[in-house]
C-alpha cells in the first residue's frame, strides 16, 4: 500500500525526532498530499473535444457529425466559471465540454487560445464553483515536490507526484520551461502543476519522450507567464507582443573573439526590416546586441523572449557592440500583427518542434491562404516539401497535404507534433492527405 504522506513529511518526523533542524521549512505547511488533494481536487476540471470530420473522408464519416476527438485536463480560476487549460487540447475542437468532479458537465465557450504560449481561457454557465489558488513561481526551488492533478489517458482525477527537475529550462520556446520527474501522460496536458501549499505553479504541456510515453521528463508552463497570458485573452480576446523587426544568428565563440568582444556574450543582426523599430532606432546589420534594458543577451531566443514580453510603443535601450566599441540605442517596440502572433523578434516564425515529425521521415511547410483557397482548403493543411523512411514507405510523396492525424485536423507543424507525441508508439498513425484533388489515408507504422 502506499504512503499517504510523501517522503519530506517523513525526513521531517526523523529530523525532530534526532533534534535536527527541520528541513525546507517553506515546504512543511501542507502536513500530507490526500490533504492536497482534497482541497483542490474539486477545482479541476476534465476536457472533451469533438471534432466535424472532412467531407472527404471515408464515407460513412461523410455527414457533419461531431465527434469525440480527445480528453484533456484543466482548472477552475474563478467561481463564476473561468476555466485554463492548454491551447492544443482545444485546438481546431468543434465542441468543447468540461466535466467537474461531481460529474456535472458543461458545454465551454473558448474564450481565447494563444498557440505560441501553449494556454487557452474557457467559460462555462455555473456559478459557485471551487477554485485554485495562484502561487508564486519565484519562490519554487529546485529539489521542491510538486503535484500534478489531470485525466491521463482519460482517466479521470489522477494524482502524481515528483519534484522540480530544473527551473526557467530552456526548449527554444517563448517561455522558459519548469521541467520535473512528475508523471505526465496524454489527457494530462493543461491540467495544475501544485506545490505543497496546494497553489497552482504552472500548466502541465509537454513530455519529452522516445516511446510516446512518459519517460522521466515533463514541462510545465509558468504560472506567472499564464497568467499575463491569460488577462490578454480574457480582456483582448489575443495576446499583445512586442516586435522591433530584426533577423538574429547565434555569434560564434570565435567571431566574437575576431572582433574584440570582451566577454562571450551577444547574438549578432543578420539583418534588420527597413524602416522598423530596430532600423529607426539606428540598429545595423552587423550588429552584436549584447544587452536588452541591462539584461545579458547571450541567445537569440533570449531577446525574443524579452522584446516580445515589452509592451507595444514603450521605449526600451538596446546596448550594441559595432566596430570595437559599445553603443546604446533606443527603441520604439512595436506590435506583432494578429496574423503572426507566433513569430518571434527575429521577424519570421521559430522553427516548430520536429523531432517526432522528423522521425517519420517527413519535412512539413504550413500553407499560405492564397494556397489553401487554391486547394478549396477551409483551414489548415500541411505541405509535404520531403518524404523519406516510414513516411515514404506509408506511400506519401513530395507536394501531398496533410489534412488530418485521425480525427484531428492539421493546422500546424507544432500542433501535429504534440499529437504524435501523444499518441501510443505500438499505434499506427492514419494521415489523411490530398493529392491531385482527391483525398486518401496513409497508414504509418513506427
Amino acid at each position: 500500500m502506499a504512503p499517504s504522506r510523501p517522503l519530506l513529511v517523513l525526513a521531517l518526523a526523523a529530523a525532530l525526532t534526532a533534534g535536527a533542524a527541520p528541513p525546507l521549512s517553506a515546504q512543511t505547511t501542507i502536513v500530507d498530499i490526500p490533504t492536497l488533494v482534497e482541497r483542490v481536487g474539486p477545482a479541476v476540471v476534465n476536457i472533451r473535444t469533438t471534432a466535424t470530420p472532412r467531407r472527404t473522408a471515408r464515407r460513412e464519416e461523410s455527414d457533419d457529425t461531431p465527434r469525440d476527438r480527445g480528453v484533456g485536463s484543466g482548472f477552475i480560476v474563478s467561481a463564476d466559471g473561468r476555466v485554463l487549460t492548454n491551447a492544443h487540447v482545444v485546438a481546431d475542437s468543434a465542441e468543447i465540454f468540461v466535466r467537474l468532479t461531481d460529474q456535472r458537465e458543461f458545454k465551454a465557450r473558448l474564450v481565447g487560445s494563444d498557440e505560441r504560449s501553449d494556454v487557452a481561457v474557457l467559460q462555462i454557465e455555473a456559478q459557485g464553483l471551487p477554485v485554485v489558488t495562484l502561487g508564486d513561481v519565484s519562490r519554487l526551488k529546485v529539489g521542491e515536490w510538486v503535484v500534478a492533478i489531470g485525466s491521463p489517458f482519460g482517466l479521470e482525477s489522477t494524482v502524481t507526484a515528483g519534484i522540480v527537475s530544473a527551473k526557467s529550462r530552456d526548449t527554444g520556446e517563448l517561455v522558459p520551461l519548469i521541467q520535473t520527474d512528475v508523471a505526465i501522460n496524454p489527457g494530462n496536458s493543461g491540467g495544475p502543476l501544485l506545490n505543497l501549499r496546494g497553489e497552482v505553479v504552472g500548466i502541465n504541456s509537454q513530455i519529452y519522450t522516445r516511446s510516446g510515453g512518459f519517460q522521466g521528463i515533463s514541462f510545465a508552463i509558468p504560472v506567472d507567464e499564464v497568467q499575463r497570458v491569460a488577462d490578454d485573452l480574457q480582456k483582448l480576446g489575443r495576446v499583445v507582443r512586442g516586435r522591433i523587426g530584426v533577423r538574429l544568428a547565434e555569434l560564434d565563440p570565435q567571431v566574437a573573439e575576431s572582433l574584440g568582444l570582451p566577454r562571450k556574450e551577444g547574438v549578432l543582426v543578420r539583418a534588420v526590416e527597413p524602416d522598423g523599430p530596430a532600423e529607426r532606432a539606428g540598429v545595423e546589420a552587423g550588429d552584436i546586441v549584447t544587452r536588452f534594458n541591462g539584461q545579458v543577451i547571450a541567445q537569440p531566443v533570449e531577446l525574443s523572449r524579452w522584446v516580445s514580453h515589452s509592451q507595444p510603443g514603450s521605449e526600451q535601450q538596446l546596448q550594441v557592440w559595432r566596430r570595437g566599441k559599445t553603443e546604446s540605442l533606443k527603441v520604439q517596440v512595436g506590435e506583432q500583427p494578429a496574423e503572426t502572433q507566433v513569430a518571434d523578434a527575429r521577424g519570421a516564425a521559430p522553427p516548430a518542434p520536429t523531432s517526432a515529425v522528423a522521425a517519420l521521415g517527413l519535412q512539413l511547410a504550413e500553407l499560405k491562404a492564397e494556397e489553401r483557397t487554391a486547394l478549396r482548403l477551409e483551414r489548415g493543411g500541411l505541405r509535404v516539401t520531403a518524404s523519406t523512411g516510414a513516411a515514404a514507405r506509408a506511400g506519401l510523396q513530395e507536394g501531398d497535404v496533410l489534412l488530418a492525424l485521425g480525427p484531428a485536423d492539421l493546422g500546424s507543424v507544432r500542433q501535429l507534433e504534440l499529437l504524435i507525441l501523444h499518441t501510443d508508439r505500438r499505434q499506427a498513425l492514419s494521415l489523411l492527405y490530398q493529392r491531385d484533388g482527391a483525398a486518401q489515408y496513409a497508414v504509418i507504422k513506427r
